[in-house]
């Protein structure tokens, strides 16, 4: 499942630049996880790095992109190249 970050962004900065996979990006008002990107860093860390670092908690799982573990892997290994 892809990442989404809710309304109560304050654009802090912090999570972007965390990103492993480039998927969070500056939005219209907010910042917006693109979720063919996401990978919840699976392939690269344990647990998710922009929800580790969010300070206001607004990083939750989008229920409107489900994906297992093993589809998160072959998402990483397509965007990393090493399908």
């Amino acid at each position: 499942m892809s990442l989404i970050i809710t309304e109560d962004c304050i654009n802090c900065d912090v999570c972007e630049p965390e990103c492993p996979n480039a998927a969070i990006s500056q939005g219209e008002e907010i910042y917006v996880i693109d979720p063919n990107l996401c990978t919840q860093c699976v392939g690269h860390y344990d647990e998710p790095q922009c929800q580790q670092v969010c300070p206001v908690d607004c990083i939750p799982l989008d229920p409107n992109h489900v994906e297992s573990h093993d589809e998160l892997m072959a998402k990483y290994r397509i965007i990393t190249g090493k399908a």
